[in-house]
């Protein structure tokens, strides 16, 4: 295992996304693939970030409030009784059509590291930044993907 490096372990299809994607795109692509997260490559096919299901996640747990249920702070609620039915209060809102995409929730650090590495470095890099997946590249071109997952994979099989 000590002569192994990331060109030797790297699983060289990668499934990349596009920054338009719509979240439900999203998160039906990593679902179908049976993968946590992919890179994200824009229109050249160059890498500029990565996504997860942990970004769907975060971006889904902090949900816009609902102005219905919301209620006005007393300042405004005075003011506006003199013109408006409560149900007029009530019905304030601005509507916000903008569907989220990949852009809006991807993470823009990228972890890569070159073909040659170490496993062992990879292994460190992967514990040290607390991250799921590394991208490896030749001349800053992606050429694969090693996970938390295809790590264990190889010592398994060792």
């Amino acid at each position: 295992m000590k002569n192994l490096t990331a060109k030797d372990v790297m699983q060289r299809k990668v499934l990349p996304v596009r920054t338009d994607w719509h979240i439900d795109r999203l998160a039906n692509f990593l679902i179908e693939n049976f993968i946590s997260g992919a890179p994200v490559i824009s229109d050249s096919g160059k890498l500029i970030g990565v996504v997860s299901l942990t970004d769907i996640v975060r971006n889904e747990s902090f949900p816009v409030q609902d102005p219905k249920s919301a209620t006005p702070h007393g300042y405004y609620i005075n003011e506006l009784d003199y013109d408006y039915s409560q149900e007029d209060i009530s019905s304030f809102r601005i509507e916000n059509d903008k569907m989220v995409t990949v852009q809006d929730i991807m993470t823009l650090m990228i972890f890569d590291v070159d073909e040659s590495v170490s496993v062992q470095q990879v292994a460190d890099y992967m514990i040290k930044g607390h991250i799921h997946r590394v991208f490896v590249t030749r001349e800053k071109k992606l050429t694969g993907i090693i996970t938390a997952l295809g790590l264990l994979k190889v010592i398994r099989d060792m």
